[in-house]
């Protein structure tokens, strides 16, 4: 059972990353006219457009994901700061208050590891087996 729960959780986490991911490439220019309006440099998107796309696969196979779910928490964070702090309005403050309810779940999923159905452990487990 924890192990299926794990492999949903991973994908309730990675899902909204995915789909941010290909959203910016879909809208790059305006996603970075509008970073670049909060006051961060536009030539960071690609790098955003990694972590969020390649972030998300990988938490959502189960591959590095302590590292990538670190990662991915600092990033929800830097995000609610940057982008989300504007308490006056209270849907920003719903967003701030989402992306740290995110991060939770990522420094959850980094302390955790990513449970038994994953896709680095089963690569590991073929590859003990075949070295022997």
């Amino acid at each position: 059972m924890n192990a299926l729960l794990s492999l949903l959780g991973r994908v309730g986490l990675s899902l909204i990353f995915i789909v941010s991911g290909w959203g910016k490439i879909a809208g790059y220019a305006a996603t970075q006219g509008y970073m670049e309006s909060m006051g961060v440099p536009g030539v960071l998107l690609p790098l955003v457009i990694a972590l969020e796309l390649g972030g998300g696969l990988a938490i959502l196979t189960g591959v590095f994901t302590r590292w990538t779910a670190l990662a991915l928490a600092a990033f929800s964070i830097a995000s609610a700061l940057v982008f989300h702090a504007n308490f006056a309005d209270p849907m920003q403050a719903i967003n701030f208050w989402k992306n740290v309810a995110i991060a939770g779940g990522f420094l959850t999923l980094a302390a955790n590891g990513p449970g038994l159905l994953n896709l680095q452990s089963r690569v590991l487990r073929r590859r003990d087996t075949a070295t022997r």
